[in-house]
């Protein structure tokens, strides 16, 4: 397996994969000497890999308007002798749906982030053995409402119709292993209940032992833009086909068991 992109996510899936035998070698912009990361820039390292990689995937985002990985490494990739792509995409690309349901039917490119939308279509353009994964909210060991709220950055916004999605990181590492054997195309990763932000703030104050923060209005909470993008939109995941083509179910099926499992 190479991957671009070694962060939270893709670090989880390359220690599950190196747990059963996988070679995994991993593209990065900083690199530490001996280890199997390779510089992201260093294009020579890159063809040689590419050339031996079985799997490849991305998980690196857009910069600013532009994919980093297919603007320097795009044609090299499409001709790689790999058997397996894949893309870890948002789920933000489908937009505000006003809390209604979205498959991977819907229509894209409408809400605040075009550039992934253009990425996510850009990759499925790339080969035909591509696997698109689109991600709502992640979180896990490390990065979880537990966390925030232990460390006083955790909000309840006045906002009781916001509805959104989630995903357990271990639950999209499952969900990437499971596509190795099904077919290309487009996966929702995401939870089983789609719920208010607050309800899995209020869980994590339980489970930390702590009150809940006050409800307060956005503009009293003075969240940063990024904060406040994420209350512009609502919407609810829907995750049948990976269940259907893949076999996957999530072994966190909601913040719950998730939360809890975390701490």
């Amino acid at each position: 397996m190479l991957i671009f992109g070694m962060g939270y996510t893709a670090s989880r899936l390359a220690d599950r994969l190196r747990e059963h035998g996988w070679r995994v070698t991993g593209i990065r912009r900083s690199v530490d000497a001996g280890s199997e990361i390779l510089a992201f820039d260093d294009e020579s390292a890159i063809r040689s890999a590419l050339a031996e990689a079985s799997h490849i995937l991305s998980s690196v985002p857009p910069a600013g308007d532009v994919d980093p990985v297919l603007d320097l490494h795009g044609p090299a990739i499409a001709a790689a002798p790999a058997v397996w792509t894949g893309y870890l995409s948002s789920t933000g690309v489908y937009g505000d749906a006003k809390g209604a349901w979205v498959d991977e039917s819907a229509p894209i490119g409408l809400g605040r982030r075009t550039a992934r939308a253009q990425a996510d279509e850009d990759w499925g353009g790339l080969r035909d053995d591509m696997r698109r994964f689109r991600l709502p909210g992640i979180y896990g060991p490390g990065r979880s409402a537990i966390d925030r709220v232990r460390e006083g950055r955790a909000h309840r916004i006045d906002l009781p119709d916001q509805i959104f999605s989630r995903v357990h990181v271990d639950d999209i590492v499952t969900g990437v292993i499971a596509s190795f054997e099904g077919p290309p195309g487009i996966y929702n990763l995401a939870d089983d209940l789609p719920c208010a932000h607050n309800r899995v703030i209020e869980l994590a104050c339980d489970l930390a032992g702590t009150p809940w923060p006050p409800l307060q209005s956005l503009d009293a909470a003075g969240l940063s833009p990024m904060a406040r993008g994420f209350y512009a939109e609502n919407r609810r995941v829907a995750n049948g086909r990976a269940k259907r083509l893949l076999g996957w179910a999530p072994r966190y099926p909601t913040y719950v068991e998730g939360l809890r499992a975390c701490l």
